[in-house]
Order: structure tokens, then C-alpha cells, then sequence
């Protein structure tokens, strides 16, 4: 888990400092995302998960919005490099 979160952070970051900017936080969040997704392929009635898949996908849904509104070129290349609008 280290491993990929250290891989998301250096192909997201800014600057050689950049640990919390919003485009790394919506990296994360998406790779978050992916593996509750994997997670409920195998356990379908996990409930206590769902909530915390629910918080995530909102969160960042809330900080795409936010780049988007704020700076609209790192908004279009964090969606083609997370490939999560087509």
C-alpha cells in the first residue's frame, strides 16, 4: 500500500515537496475508490465499508469541483491521467 501511495504521489505532485496538494489528494482518494470497489465484488454485504466508499467518492467529487473552479488545466489533466471522464 506504501509502495503505490509513494507511486501516485511522485507521478501527481507539483514540486519535489508536494504531499498534499489537491491533485495528489484526488489520486489517492481514487485509488481508494478502486480497491473498495474490488472489495465489493467480493464481499457484496459489507455495509460498514460502504459508508466509507460513499465519504471518499464525495470528498473527491468536492476537490474536483474545487480545481475545476480554481485551475481548469491541472482539472483536465488530473480527469486524462486518472482517466476517470471520458
Amino acid at each position: 500500500m506504501q509502495k503505490k501511495n509513494k507511486k501516485i504521489i511522485d507521478s501527481l505532485k507539483l514540486n519535489s515537496k508536494d504531499v498534499g496538494s489537491s491533485e495528489v489528494q484526488i489520486g489517492l482518494l481514487s485509488e481508494k475508490i478502486n480497491n473498495l470497489t474490488n472489495h465489493f465484488k467480493k464481499n457484496k454485504n459489507d455495509k460498514h465499508s460502504t459508508r466509507g466508499l460513499l465519504y471518499a467518492v464525495n470528498r473527491r467529487k468536492r476537490l474536483l469541483e474545487y480545481l475545476k473552479s480554481n485551475n481548469s488545466e491541472s482539472y483536465k489533466n488530473i480527469l486524462t491521467k486518472l482517466k476517470l471522464r471520458k
